[in-house]
């Protein structure tokens, strides 16, 4: 039985960066003949072996890692061996964890030989094995960064190649352009140097059937995730065509560092001001010439300069950021002019409304522009003006309703109670046992309730692992809200929403349908009425409270 034998599960990872300095100490092929030497010595047979080579030990979504996690829990082995502690895993808090508390606390005995690591042990000098550990990935990220930077400034790609380009074969540092892309980016080159416009470019491209960038990279290039994969669409749009030819890359030279990340453990990335980025010119081949890029950003930028010129254009600050609720398309500035007035008649209008959209919206988002402006103002104020223990308050309730969408209201009380039936099962185990060997129970009856205790003992155990697991999400959604508010105290009320805040508060907002009050047909400036308006934040989503809001109501802060 697996509580007398160690029956354990091998755990073996590396990442890029530790292949690419050549550590052979840390190889793969290394720290598997540790493993089975140190497990032929103390007796303990290995049931799997479980890899992720390549793979950063800054987290612990690996598929080899979440894989050894299954296993363990339907109760296959009962001990973990790791070479040492940084093959577990180099983000101290996360590895500690695992280590220290959640093995131990699913009856798992987690070892690691190389660092004298043993979890039924005192451990004393663990805390700091795990500090070092996270150094480690510290000083590795700097070096990448380096070396990054190294590259970048001799011209050389570190990065995912644009559509129309590939990477030389034996290099991955080189563009050069690919066959199969390259002549649809000089033909949309080609189409907007004639005048054409980037939604009528991208209509064309839909009509003749061809394979957008996302999409290509999903079926032809890049390994994607299924959810990755998800957010391909099969259709072009003038976003798109746009992004191309305004992408200096199709002149031949190398753009990078437009985009860093947060800090070492975030996969979060913040813009770069373009004065900062790394340009190396003529490193590449080109696909276009400067005569056609010219031509090309004359003809996309003709009416922007004109109407920017107009003082009176409309110039709307949630581009990227608004969307229309019913279709997900986006919303554009709209409206008309009465008596001179131009943004008193100022709205934002679904862009999926025209005759030109293939699936055209059925319902449509439209709300009064300076209505919005105010919503979103008002809603920031109310958040910039929480005090701490407010804070504290949703953040708890955070936590709170994600637990309740697992149906658990009281997280350590169900541990508790979880605990207190699986001492019962096994006392009832005991007991049939010793009704067997003085034979009050025969075999045949000793096996059915054997098999019936074995059923409900896995089914509580794995109910006690995912509300184990849930702690950690706990903590996720404790540090978003921490991040967020954060940034929030660098403000202290908001007089005029712009662009700039607008983008360090808000992923996303969703624009609904009007509400109108009874037996009215349309929606009178004088009245107020209801609209679902969702606004999700960056980092915490969408704050609790109703989404259906007063629109046409003054409203104070």
């Amino acid at each position: 039985m697996t509580n007398h034998l160690k029956l354990a599960d091998s755990y073996l990872r590396l990442s890029d960066e530790e292949k690419k300095y050549g550590n052979e100490s840390e190889s793969i092929t290394n720290q598997r003949e540790i493993i089975r030497d140190y497990c032929k010595k103390q007796g303990i047979i290995i049931v799997s072996e479980f890899v992720d080579d390549g793979y950063s030990g800054g987290n612990f979504e690996r598929p080899g890692f979440q894989a050894m996690l299954n296993h363990l829990a339907a109760g296959k082995a009962n001990t973990v061996i790791t070479k040492d502690l940084s093959r577990l895993g180099r983000d101290m808090t996360e590895s500690s964890y695992y280590a220290e508390r959640f093995f131990p606390e699913h009856g798992i005995h987690y070892l690691a030989p190389g660092n004298d690591f043993d979890s039924m042990g005192d451990n004393l000098m663990a805390p700091f094995q795990f500090a070092m550990n996270d150094v480690y990935l510290r000083d590795t990220s700097r070096k990448v960064k380096q070396t990054l930077d190294m590259k970048r400034k001799k011209g050389k790609y570190a990065a995912c190649p644009p559509y129309g380009y590939r990477k030389a074969e034996r290099t991955t540092d080189q563009l050069v352009p690919d066959e199969n892309t390259a002549p649809v980016v000089q033909r949309i080159f080609a189409l907007a140097a004639e005048g054409q416009s980037c939604r009528s470019i991208a209509k064309q491209l839909n009509e003749d059937g061809i394979c957008p960038p996302l999409k290509y990279r999903v079926e032809f290039r890049d390994n994607f995730t299924d959810r990755g994969a998800a957010r391909a669409s099969d259709f072009w749009n003038y976003t798109t065509v746009k992004r191309i030819l305004r992408n200096r890359v199709y002149l031949g030279h190398t753009i990078l560092g437009k985009t860093r990340k947060v800090n070492v453990k975030s996969k979060k990335k913040l813009p770069v001001p373009q004065e900062n980025w790394a340009i190396t010119e003529n490193t590449h081949e080109p696909l276009v010439t400067q005569q056609q890029f010219d031509l090309a950003e004359h003809f996309l930028s003709e009416n922007t300069k004109a109407n920017a010129a107009n003082p009176s254009f409309r110039h709307s600050i949630f581009g990227g950021i608004a969307y229309c609720a019913h279709c997900g398309a986006a919303v554009c500035s709209g409206g008309s002019v009465y008596k001179g007035e131009r943004k008193k008649y100022w709205y934002l209008v679904c862009n999926n409304l025209t005759n030109r959209t293939i699936n055209r919206c059925q319902h449509g988002a439209r709300i009064k522009y300076e209505d919005l402006l105010e919503i979103v103002r008002c809603d920031l104020n109310a958040l910039l003006s929480f005090d701490e223990a407010e804070i504290e308050q949703i953040t708890q309730e955070a936590i709170r309703q994600a637990n309740a969408s697992l149906g658990v209201e009281n997280k350590e009380q169900t541990l508790a109670d979880i605990e207190t039936k699986s001492k019962r099962i096994i006392k009832m185990i005991e007991r049939a046992y010793r009704d067997n060997a003085a034979g009050n129970l025969s075999d045949d009856l000793l096996d059915e309730m054997m098999e019936r205790f074995g059923k409900e003992r896995q089914a509580l155990e794995e109910q006690r692992q995912k509300l184990l697991t849930d702690t950690s999400e706990d903590q996720s959604i404790r540090n978003a809200y921490t991040l967020f508010f954060d940034i929030a105290k660098r403000y202290s009320h908001i007089e005029k929403l712009d662009r700039d805040i607008l983008h360090t508060f808000i992923e996303r907002i969703e624009i609904g349908e009007k509400i109108l009050p009874k037996g009215q047909k349309i929606a009178s400036p004088r009245t107020s009425y209801r609209q679902s308006i969702r606004i999700f934040y960056r980092f915490i989503g969408e704050m609790n409270g109703e989404a259906i809001r007063e629109v046409n109501k003054a409203v104070n802060f």
